[in-house]
């Protein structure tokens, strides 16, 4: 079974940082295409980083500069280094691993952590 489990969510203060960490079991993260997804009420869920196999990253626009994603691949573990903290960074974040097979395209999910950034 694949399980991806999120942590480091917290209350923070703005302009403080923050590290999640996804840690993966059942799937090798370094083989396919991650990424990170927050969701905050109300609103629809954003991809805000992404990581390929090859170690290319992309980010949403609103957190380009502040956040950097990584991958650990010795630990089979991503990263979600927040800097800078905003407000509207208040979400719950998901880690993904996209999996394309023969037949379809699996997204699996973690269970989510909670970002909270009070101005």
């Amino acid at each position: 079974q694949v399980q991806l489990v999120e942590s480091g969510g917290r209350l923070v203060q703005a302009g403080g940082s923050l590290r999640l960490s996804c840690a993966a079991s059942g799937i090798i993260l370094s083989a396919n295409r991650m990424g990170w997804y927050r969701q905050a009420p109300g609103k629809q869920r954003e991809l805000v980083a992404g990581i390929i196999s090859d170690g290319t990253t992309n980010y949403a626009d609103s957190v380009k500069g502040r956040f950097t994603i990584s991958r650990d691949d010795a630990k089979n573990t991503v990263y979600l280094q927040m800097d800078s903290l905003k407000p509207e960074d208040t979400a719950v974040y998901y880690c993904n691993c996209n999996v394309q097979g023969p037949l379809s395209r699996t997204y699996y999910w973690g269970q989510g952590t909670q970002v909270t950034v009070s101005s």
